[in-house]
C-alpha cells in the first residue's frame, strides 16, 4: 500500500512540473506576440520609436529581432537607435549612467582671439657686416707683433705689427729721388721738365698710399728723408680678435689672413624654423630672446631675414634676429629660448585640441545634442595655436557642445551601431507583399549573428 501511495505521489509531481512548464511556455508567448505588435505603434524606445534589437541584459551576446526571455529567464531590454529627434547617421544614444561611468566632458565652442607662437632655440652669432679682415699688400717678414693673442680687444688705429719689407725700402727711396729731382727741375725753363719732376714725384707717393702707408708717414719721410726700414699696420676697425694668423718672425703675403677682428657692440641671434611654422613667419615679426644664465631678462627684437631655401638635411629654415650688446652680456655661440609672436586671428570660432578625432581621411568632433544624444561631425580646421585650441572654419556652430573627454569610446559606438543598423535593416524590413507580423527568433550572436557592442564589453 505504501508503495502503491509513493508511486501515486510521484506521478502527480511529474504531472504538475510539466504543466507549469508548459503554462510559462504560453504565457511568455503571449506577451512576445502582443509587445511585437504593439511595438510598431507604440514603440518601446524614447518619443515611441521601435527598438533596433532585444538583448539580455546579462549577455549582450544574445540578441532577438522581437522582446522575449534571456536563457536566464530574465526580459530581454531593447536597443534603441536614438534618444528622439533627428540626428545624422552615425548618431548614438547613450544612457545617462554610462555617460558618467566614461567620464565624458563636453565644452561648448566659443570665439576667442587665436593667437600662433612659434618657439625655437637661438644661437648668438657675429653680426657678419661687422668682421674684418687685416691683410698686407707686400711681402715681407714680420719683426714685432703688438697684438699677439686671440680675444684681445683693439680699437681703430691701434698699431697691429711691423713688417720688414725689401720692396717697401726700394719704393720709400725712390720717392726721396723724385722728390730732389722735382726740387732740381722746378727752376727749368721747360715746363715738360717742370711736369716731369712733379708726375715723377706724384707717382712714388700714389704707390706707397696703395701700399696703406699712412699719409702723415709720407710725410714724415719727405721731411726727414729717413728710410723706414719696417712698415706698421693699424687696425681698421675696433673689435675683437677672433683668429690670429700670423707669428714673430713669419714670412706674409699678400693673401695671407693677418688678423679677423669682430665687432660685438651688436649681435645675431640664428634660429631654426621648421618648414610648417613658415606660413606663421614674417619680416618684422616682435621675437623675445630668453638665456639661461640671465634669468627673468627678456630682450626683445624683431626678424630681420628669413633665409630663401631650407636646410635638406634637418627641413629647416634659419630667420635672423638682431640685438644691441653694448654691454657685453652676449657672446657668440650661446644658446637661448625665442619666442616668436604671429598676428592674432581675432574673434573666431575655436575648440580645443583634445575634441577633435583625426582618423587619417577626415576630421571630426562628436557634439553633444543633449538628453544621451551625440552626433559625429566633420570639421574643417584653421589655426593651430600650438598651445591646446584649433580655429574651427566650418562644421561647427558658435554654442555647440563638442565632447572633450570619452569621446573616442562614443565614436566607436557611433559607428558600431551605424554598422550594426545597416546590417539588420535588410531582415527587420518585410518585403513587398508580406505582413509585418513577428517572425521566428533569430540566431543568436553564439551563432555568429553579431558581437557585442563596444561600450557593453567596455
Amino acid at each position: 500500500m505504501n508503495r502503491r501511495q509513493l508511486a501515486l505521489t510521484s506521478v502527480s509531481l511529474l504531472l504538475a512540473l510539466a504543466l507549469g512548464w508548459w503554462g510559462r511556455a504560453l504565457l511568455s508567448e503571449g506577451p512576445t506576440m502582443q509587445s511585437s505588435v504593439g511595438s510598431s505603434l507604440d514603440g518601446p524606445c524614447p518619443g515611441g520609436a521601435a527598438a533596433l534589437y532585444w538583448k539580455a541584459p546579462m549577455d549582450p551576446n544574445f540578441v532577438r529581432d522581437a522582446p522575449g526571455k534571456s536563457p536566464m529567464g530574465m526580459d530581454l531590454v531593447p536597443e534603441c537607435p536614438t534618444g528622439g529627434g533627428e540626428m545624422s547617421d552615425g548618431g548614438v544614444f547613450i544612457e545617462a549612467n554610462t555617460i558618467q561611468n566614461i567620464g565624458v566632458r563636453t565644452i561648448p565652442v566659443e570665439r576667442r582671439d587665436l593667437v600662433r607662437a612659434v618657439r625655437a632655440v637661438g644661437r648668438v652669432a657675429y653680426d657678419e657686416r661687422r668682421i674684418t679682415h687685416v691683410h698686407t699688400k707686400v711681402r715681407g717678414w714680420v719683426e714685432e707683433l703688438f697684438i699677439d693673442y686671440v680675444g684681445q680687444q683693439v680699437e681703430r688705429g691701434q698699431p697691429l705689427l711691423e713688417i720688414y719689407s725689401p720692396e717697401l725700402v726700394t719704393t720709400q727711396e725712390e720717392l726721396l729721388l723724385a722728390a730732389r729731382y722735382r726740387t732740381a727741375t722746378q727752376k727749368s725753363p721747360f715746363e715738360d721738365v717742370r711736369g716731369g719732376g712733379k708726375s715723377l714725384l706724384s707717382a712714388a707717393k700714389r704707390r706707397l698710399a696703395l701700399w696703406d702707408i699712412p699719409d702723415r708717414d709720407i710725410e714724415r719721410l719727405l721731411e726727414t728723408g729717413e728710410v723706414k726700414r719696417t712698415l706698421t699696420l693699424y687696425a681698421p676697425a675696433g673689435g675683437v680678435v677672433t683668429r690670429l694668423g700670423v707669428r714673430s718672425g713669419m714670412k706674409v703675403e699678400p693673401n695671407s689672413n693677418l688678423y679677423t677682428i669682430a665687432d660685438l657692440s651688436r649681435v645675431w641671434v640664428l634660429a631654426d624654423i621648421y618648414e610648417y611654422e613658415l606660413p606663421w613667419i614674417e619680416l618684422g615679426q616682435q621675437a623675445t630672446v630668453e638665456l639661461s644664465y640671465l634669468p627673468g631678462e627678456s630682450m626683445r627684437t624683431e626678424i630681420t631675414y628669413i633665409s630663401p631655401f631650407l636646410d635638406p638635411k634637418t627641413r629647416t629654415t634659419e630667420i635672423r634676429l638682431e640685438l644691441d650688446n653694448s654691454a657685453g652680456k652676449l657672446k657668440p655661440e650661446m644658446f637661448g629660448n625665442t619666442l616668436i609672436e604671429g598676428s592674432p586671428r581675432q574673434d573666431v570660432l575655436a575648440i580645443p585640441t583634445e575634441a577633435v578625432i583625426r582618423s587619417g581621411t577626415r576630421t571630426v568632433a562628436m557634439v553633444a545634442l543633449g538628453d544621451g544624444r551625440f552626433e559625429p561631425r566633420e570639421i574643417e580646421l584653421g589655426l593651430d595655436t600650438g598651445d591646446g585650441w584649433l580655429e574651427i572654419r566650418g562644421g561647427l556652430r558658435e554654442g555647440e557642445d563638442v565632447v572633450v573627454s570619452g569621446q573616442f569610446l562614443i565614436d566607436s559606438e557611433s559607428k558600431f551601431q551605424e554598422a550594426f543598423g545597416k546590417l539588420l535593416a535588410p531582415a527587420l524590413t518585410p518585403a513587398k507583399g508580406e505582413s509585418a507580423e513577428p517572425q521566428a527568433p533569430a540566431p543568436t550572436a553564439s551563432d555568429g549573428n553579431r558581437p557585442a557592442s563596444s561600450m557593453e564589453m567596455e
